[in-house]
Parts: C-alpha cells; sequence; structure tokens
C-alpha cells in the first residue's frame, strides 16, 4: 500500500476533532519525512487542517465553515504525561461548560502542579493555575467547581445573583461522599474561597459538613464579594460582605 493510502486510510479511523501528529500514524523512523510531507500535502489540498507546525486534525464541516477542535484536545499533551494525569482544563475554559456563562473564551486556562509562563497556540492563549492538592481523574470535576468558586469575579456576562445560584445547584448534585472531598481540596485553597464555599453549603442546610472549613479562616477577616447576600443568607456568618 502507497504511504499516502496508508495516511488516508489511518485518517478516516480518527475522529473529527481529533488532533494527532506524524507520530499517531506510524512509529517507523524511516517513513517520518514521507509521512510529514503527505500530512502537509493533504493539508494543503484542505482534506485535513493544520492546527500548529506538526499538529493536524480532521475538521468537522458545516454550513458555517469547519468548526474548530474542543479546548481539550488542542492542549492534551499538557494533560497528561505517559498515561498519567498532569493537568486539566480549568477556569475560563470551564466557566461554559459549568453553566456560569454563556460566554467562551479564546483563552484556554490549565490547573497544573507545576506551572510554566503563558503562550500561543493558535488563536488561543494558553495560561496555568497552580493547583496545591494532588490531580487525579477522579478529583479533576471537584478542583474545577473549586477554582471556578475562587475565581468567580472573572466569571464575564452575568450576574453575581446568578452565578451563585447556578454554584447551588451544581453542589446540590453531589453526593455526600463528594461534599466531603470537595471541603477536604478546599483546605489548600485561599481563605475567600473557603469562605464561599461554607457560605454556600450551609446555605444547602450542610452546616454539619463544613466545620473544617469555618475552623480554618480567620475570624476577624472580612471577604468582598459584592452580591453574594442577595441569594446567600449564610454570608454574614462567613464574614462576607
Amino acid at each position: 500500500m502507497k504511504i499516502t493510502d496508508f495516511i488516508a486510510n489511518s485518517i478516516d479511523r480518527l475522529p473529527k476533532g481529533y488532533i494527532f501528529t506524524y507520530a499517531d500514524l506510524t512509529d517507523e523512523v524511516n517513513k517520518k519525512e514521507a509521512v510529514i510531507k503527505a500530512l502537509n500535502r493533504m493539508a494543503q489540498a484542505g482534506k485535513i487542517a493544520k492546527l500548529s507546525k506538526g499538529k493536524y486534525y480532521k475538521p468537522e464541516k458545516t454550513v458555517f465553515g469547519n468548526l474548530q477542535p474542543e479546548q481539550k484536545q488542542v492542549v492534551k499533551d499538557l494533560l497528561e504525561e505517559d498515561g498519567k494525569v498532569t493537568g486539566y482544563l480549568t477556569g475560563l475554559s470551564m466557566f461554559n461548560k459549568l453553566g456560569l456563562t454563556t460566554q467562551v473564551s479564546n483563552t484556554i486556562q490549565i490547573g497544573k502542579n507545576q506551572t510554566r509562563p503563558r503562550f500561543k497556540r493558535e488563536r488561543y492563549t494558553v495560561s496555568f493555575i497552580k493547583q496545591k492538592n494532588t490531580i487525579t481523574r477522579e478529583n479533576i470535576p471537584l478542583l474545577q467547581i473549586l477554582d471556578a468558586i475562587r475565581y468567580i469575579k472573572k466569571i464575564p456576562d452575568t450576574s453575581m445573583e446568578q452565578i451563585c445560584k447556578r454554584f447551588l445547584a451544581i453542589l446540590t448534585s453531589l453526593s455526600p461522599k463528594e461534599k466531603k472531598t470537595l471541603i477536604r481540596l478546599a483546605l489548600k485553597y485561599p481563605p475567600a474561597t473557603r469562605a464561599l464555599l461554607g457560605a454556600m453549603l450551609d446555605q444547602m442546610q450542610a452546616k454539619d459538613l463544613t466545620a473544617p472549613l469555618f475552623q480554618s479562616l480567620n475570624p476577624i477577616t472580612q471577604y468582598n464579594i459584592l452580591g453574594i447576600s442577595k441569594v446567600l443568607s449564610t454570608s454574614e456568618r462567613w464574614n462576607i460582605v
């Protein structure tokens, strides 16, 4: 089989929007140059799209043009290393998916234990948020919630009242075990995040769970989050003004 036919058949089996490199198509060193040339020819012909140097994808075509790959695909090399999770989408990347805003950001934020300077990748700006907890596949959804609470003031195109109501719905959907894990993870977050999480859990009548959060805070420190008191009757107990 010709190398071009082999590549075309291999790409046909990939899902639309999946980002790949020559290494995903062959591990034979002597075929590397031929594969790269074939991929570039296919990109020039419009059969595949080129995301950046050495990265390609099979675009999903619509009447409005080609769809961009999902953000997770764009940065998947930054989320895993040798099959181990090392990062996760968070912050601006998740506000829309969590139902906190209708806006979709061109900034991809990644939570990692070890961060690096921001950089550009195609049309996206990729930046990093320091995560002090160990990152696992299981706790990523909870870390994403905590990160969103931490950066609540940066959620665009919505009111604090709407945001808070959405957070209450998200927290209500968690199991008792997940709530306990969320609180344990929150202890490594800034005090304002812990206070706001505690106030929301208290509002949900989960006061029996929030003692670790309450005890971790300085009783004389106040947290300025305008508009929260309209939704949370518990905000005063947590010194949120």
